[in-house]
């Protein structure tokens, strides 16, 4: 298949993927899209913006809104036919939106109930009966415990961005979560990488899962240009500056391993007179939100950010990625890459390398496309 229009969607979803502009799908897409329609489960492992969300949202909407042209509505309060699980508010505000736009004419109810917002607002999200449920591990469990969700009747169970879920400890949760849906729930696991924690959790639940792997998993994507600098006697800042002022067009995301490095890049760039702000680990996620918001729109030129940037964050006008520090490890190092080059788009990385990086920059060559690197 090399079009959206192959895909035995609903009319409804094919009217949004025109209207949007949609006609080729991505590796993933073509290749999940359909087994997910046949009602096969799945493990999907591509490279970060490779378009993983809409790889499920379709089949997720087409299976959902399907059951309700047959009859088969759904009726009670808080007992959805669908969950997708992710790890991080952020996330699940993107999740979210990706969906939105096909609702509008599939006509399909999404709630989220994300962790970060409080007790409140996750009540009032899942009030009266609605088909699809956006939520974080912990919080949705908050409110099965309450008795105020069920799972009894989902037919379609996603895990996004499981590297990510998986780090922050939620491979339990997402296991007993599991076990609160019917036995024979159609599943998706997506992952950008496949660690030890992933693994453990393939083995467990998707044991008959058909495993996609993009043929990019692993590597960065064709249209990421990489450009490794030289830092000279440890000296960063001046690379910094002649870095920065060289022209681009869109944001830029400049990535330290330390929350104190982080706050000390920030302070500099800021007495410089930089637009910019900090997203890490350990401050105040209404702060933290603040400063992606502003990012986003555009208000602040630049995000200076840990790992945790590096981790499911899809904004649009990323054309530039700075390892101030390079990370140790290179699942690290494609996460923070895979913010910018996505979905198509072109960017840049620079990475700010001293002879400690050598390991890693030698390792760059198997995952860095040859004609993109200079």
């Amino acid at each position: 298949m090399s079009q959206f229009t192959d895909f035995a969607l609903l009319p409804s979803l094919q009217a949004t993927l025109r209207e949007k502009s949609y006609v080729k799908p991505t590796e993933i897409q073509e290749r999940a899209i359909p087994a997910l329609l046949e009602g096969r489960s799945i493990v999907g492992v591509a490279e970060t913006g490779s378009g993983k969300t809409l790889s499920y949202a379709l089949p997720v909407l087409h299976l959902l809104r399907s059951l309700e042209n047959s009859g088969d509505k759904v009726t009670e309060n808080g007992r959805p036919r669908a969950a997708v699980l992710v790890p991080t508010r952020e996330l699940g505000e993107q999740v979210t939106k990706v969906f939105k736009p096909f609702t509008h004419t599939t006509r399909v109810r999404v709630r989220s109930v994300l962790g970060g917002t409080t007790m409140e607002i996750a009540k009032r999200g899942v009030a009266g009966p609605f088909e699809l449920l956006v939520a974080t591990p912990g919080r949705l469990l908050q409110l099965i415990e309450q008795k105020l969700v069920t799972l009894n009747d989902v037919r379609f169970l996603v895990l996004d961005e499981a590297d990510q879920m998986l780090d922050q400890g939620f491979l339990t949760d997402a296991i007993r979560l599991a076990t609160f849906c019917p036995r024979n729930r159609q599943m998706a696991l997506f992952s950008a990488t496949v660690s030890a924690k992933v693994q453990e959790l393939m083995n467990q639940l998707f044991e008959d899962a058909e495993v996609i792997r993009s043929k990019g998993s692993q590597r960065t994507v064709q249209t990421l240009q990489t450009q490794n600098r030289k830092v000279t006697d440890g000296k960063r800042a001046p690379l910094l500056e002649k870095v920065l002022s060289e022209p681009v067009s869109g944001g830029t995301l400049v990535f330290t391993n330390t929350r104190e490095q982080c706050d000390k890049l920030f302070a500099e760039m800021k007495a410089k007179g930089c637009k910019c702000a900090i997203y890490r680990g350990e401050m105040d996620k209404n702060e933290r939100r603040r400063n992606l918001r502003d990012f986003r729109e555009g208000v602040l030129e630049y995000l200076i950010s840990t790992d945790l940037g590096g981790r499911g964050l899809d904004v649009e006008h990323v054309s530039r990625v700075i390892n101030y520090h390079l990370p140790k490890g290179m699942d690290n190092y494609l996460h923070r890459v895979g913010r910018t080059a996505r979905a198509g788009r072109h960017g840049v990385v620079i990475n700010f390398v001293t002879e400690r990086d050598q390991d890693l920059i030698d390792r760059l060559d198997s995952v860095a496309p040859p004609a993109k690197k200079r």
